[in-house]
C-alpha cells in the first residue's frame, strides 16, 4: 500500500525514504515509531494518524492541519505537556491491519506564517518536531525507523478509495454491514436507484435480477448515463455494465424470481422487492417467506386528480420472524390496479428516487448503520402534502 501510494505521491515518497514507518488503513495514513517523552520524562512511542482524501484512483491530499495521535500526553524537557497543541482527548475507530494503534488524542497545529500545511510530509514533519523533539534530544530516539508495515490488503469491497468513511470517522459503524448478501429483485424504476445505493454500500455481495429489457422509458427513471447502445438489452446486463467497476461482489442475472429460485436465494441475507405487478410480487413474496430472508418491498400509487398527479410512496419492512403477519395486513398489493398511472410509464423519476431512499435508508437503520427511534414497519409518503405516516412493529 505505502509503496503504490509513494509512487503516484510526491509527498508521501519523501516520507518514506527520510524513514518514516508509513502505512494505511481504512483510508487513513499512519506514521508509526514517533518518539515522545511522558509526564515522568521516560521514552514512548506513538503513531500519527492523517485522512487520506482521494483526488483520484491514485492520488490523494490531506484534509486539513490536524493529526490523530495514539499515545499519551507529549512532554517537553522541562517536563511540562507540550504547549499550543490544541485539540484534546478522542478515539478513533481503525481496522484491523492497525490494531496496535490506538488512538487517545487529537492536535491542532497551524504554521504561523502559512496557516496550512502544503502536504503530508510538511504537516508529519511539523509535527514530529514539536512532539518527538524533546525525546530525540534526551535520548537520542529517532522517529526515522525505515520500518514499512506489510502492505494492506486490498479492499475487499470497492474499487476505489472508501474516503468518505474515514472522513466521516465512521469506520466501527460499517461493520454492521459485513457479510450481507442483498438480493435487488426487479430494476425498473425503483428497483434501479436501490441498487444504485446498494452497489455505494460496503455490502458484502449484492445481486440483482431482472428478466426485463431496457427500454427509453425506463431512461427517464433510472440513475446514470444513458448509452443508447443499452436500449433492448436486459436490465440486468445493462445494470452489471454501469456498476462492475465500481465494486466487487456484484451480479446481475436476467432472470425471474419465483418458489424455484432456490441458487438464487440461498445465502441471502435481506432483499429489496421493487416490482410493480401484484402476482409477480406474491410468488416473490412466498419465496422470501419460505426462506426466511427478511426483505422490504417498495410501491407507488399514482392517479391524476384535478390539478395534477397524487398518490403514495410505500415502504413496507417484512421481518424473517412476522413476515406471514405483516403479509395479512396488506399493507403490499398482490394484485394489479388498472387505473394507476404509474404503471403507465409517466415520468416520475423523482418518486423512484425517493422510494429507493426511503428503502435503503430503513434497511440501514435495521443494521444499525442510522439511528432507528420508531421501529417501523410500513411507511407512506403523500406526494400532495409531502408528509409521511407509518404504522411501527409494536402496534396492533
Amino acid at each position: 500500500m505505502s509503496r503504490q501510494l509513494a509512487s503516484h505521491n510526491d509527498d508521501i515518497r519523501r516520507l518514506i525514504e527520510k524513514g518514516f514507518a508509513v502505512s494505511e488503513d481504512s483510508n487513513y495514513l499512519i506514521v508509526r515509531d514517533i518518539p515522545y517523552l511522558d509526564a515522568n520524562l521516560e521514552l514512548a512511542t506513538g503513531a500519527f494518524v492523517a485522512t487520506l482524501v482521494a483526488i483520484d484512483e491514485h492520488r490523494v491530499r490531506q484534509d486539513d492541519h490536524q493529526v490523530w495521535f495514539a499515545g499519551g500526553v507529549p512532554h517537553g524537557l522541562d517536563a511540562k505537556p507540550i504547549p499550543n497543541l490544541g485539540g484534546g482527548p478522542c478515539s478513533l475507530h481503525l481496522g484491523p491491519a492497525a490494531s496496535d494503534i490506538v488512538v487517545e488524542r487529537r492536535f491542532s497545529n497551524k504554521p504561523l506564517v502559512a496557516q496550512r500545511f502544503a502536504d503530508f510530509f510538511e504537516k508529519i514533519e511539523s509535527y514530529t518536531n514539536i512532539i518527538a523533539g524533546p525525546a530525540m534530544e534526551r535520548y537520542g530516539a529517532s522517529p526515522y525507523t525505515f520500518r514499512l508495515s506489510d502492505e494492506a490488503a486490498k479492499d475487499p469491497i470497492f474499487k476505489f478509495r472508501d474516503t468518505l468513511t474515514s472522513r466521516g470517522e465512521l469506520t466501527d459503524l460499517i461493520t454492521c454491514f459485513d457479510d450481507e448478501v442483498v438480493a435487488v429483485i426487479g430494476l425498473g424504476g425503483t428497483g434501479s436507484y436501490v441498487l444504485d445505493f446498494m452497489v455505494k454500500t460496503p455490502v458484502a455481495e449484492i445481486r440483482a435480477f431482472d428478466a426485463d429489457r431496457f427500454h427509453v422509458h425506463n431512461a427517464f427513471r433510472s440513475p446514470g448515463h444513458v448509452d443508447p447502445s443499452e436500449f433492448d438489452k436486459t436490465k440486468a446486463e445493462v445494470s452489471l455494465a454501469r456498476y462492475s467497476n465500481f465494486r466487487y461482489g456484484l451480479s446481475a442475472k436476467p432472470t425471474y424470481i419465483d418458489g424455484s429460485s432456490e441458487d438464487e436465494l440461498s445465502g441471502v441475507t435481506f432483499a429489496f422487492v421493487c416490482v410493480d405487478k401484484g402476482a409477480a410480487r406474491a410468488e416473490i413474496f412466498r419465496a422470501l417467506v419460505e426462506r426466511k430472508i427478511p426483505f422490504i418491498d417498495v410501491g407507488m400509487g399514482l392517479k391524476r386528480k384535478d390539478q395534477g398527479l397524487g398518490g403514495m410512496v410505500r415502504v413496507t419492512y417484512f421481518p424473517s420472524e412476522h413476515s406471514e403477519e405483516v403479509m395479512r395486513k396488506s399493507h403490499a398489493p398482490l394484485q394489479d390496479d388498472p387505473e394507476d398511472l404509474y404503471r403507465a410509464r409517466v415520468q416520475i423519476g423523482e418518486l423512484n428516487a425517493l422510494n429507493a431512499a426511503l428503502a435503503v435508508m430503513r434497511y440501514k437503520q435495521l443494521r444499525g448503520f442510522y439511528k432507528d427511534a420508531s421501529d417501523w414497519e410500513n411507511l407512506l409518503f403523500d406526494t400532495t402534502d409531502l408528509k409521511s405516516v407509518g404504522v411501527s412493529t409494536r402496534e396492533d
